[in-house]
């Protein structure tokens, strides 16, 4: 399923949210402007839980295992997973931020991407692939939208083999949906001991948790 709009008007320039599309793509095309050191600067930049894992066991706090826990979120693994994700937060984005407020916005977007992060960590601890990407953060989006707006219609593109149909279906049941693809998947990459396909499942799942926990104390109390 992909979403292509909500019917969701926001009523304040989400200009926190274009910032942040705006800080992806730029990352992304510095990084894939390194061609042959791209590798070297995700591994330098992405999450690596085993690092952090580490790092605890020794009682250590290093700069270079910290920073990736904020860097990682702005990285990706190609064009397809950049622009999956940004199309998800255009859509679902403006309408949080309209109802958190701007400041509060950018809070709630990088705690999200922390607990995404510290899911995949605890549930992955021995891992040393890289975890990159703006889907943790942007999962716990989806996680404050569906509770705050859960009759929101979202125009969806389905693919039914070499068809493709639009309709439209109500935010609780796509993200319903879509969250329940990501238990899924996080269970079959728990049965298989590794991160399935190397997509961190858990991350989207902690993510999401963490907006469905942390909506009703970022939002406008005047809120009409």
């Amino acid at each position: 399923m992909i979403p292509l709009r909500d019917t969701n008007p926001s009523r304040t320039i989400p200009v926190v949210n274009y910032f942040l599309i705006a800080m992806n793509v730029m990352v992304f095309l510095y990084e894939f402007s390194l061609s042959k050191e791209m590798a070297d600067f995700v591994f330098q930049f992405g999450l690596i839980p085993l690092n952090f894992t580490g790092d605890l066991q020794s009682f250590q706090v290093n700069t270079g295992t910290v920073i990736p826990l904020f860097t990682s979120m702005f990285l990706h693994g190609g064009w397809m997973h950049l622009l999956g994700n940004m199309l998800f937060l255009f859509i679902f984005g403006d309408n949080v931020e309209d109802r958190f407020g701007h400041f509060k916005y950018i809070f709630f977007y990088l705690a999200a991407g922390l607990a995404a992060a510290f899911t995949q960590i605890y549930m992955f601890p021995d891992s040393n692939v890289p975890m990159v990407g703006a889907s943790g953060a942007i999962a716990g989006v989806l996680g404050a939208y569906v509770f705050m707006f859960p009759t929101a219609k979202i125009t969806t593109l389905i693919p039914i083999f070499f068809f493709f149909q639009i309709i439209e279906l109500p935010a609780f049941l796509f993200l319903g949906i879509w969250f329940l693809l990501q238990i899924i998947s996080g269970m079959f990459a728990l049965g298989i001991g590794a991160d399935a396909g190397g997509i961190a499942w858990w991350a989207h799942i902690g993510g999401f948790a963490a907006g469905a926990v942390l909506f009703p104390f970022m939002r406008k109390r005047k809120w009409r």
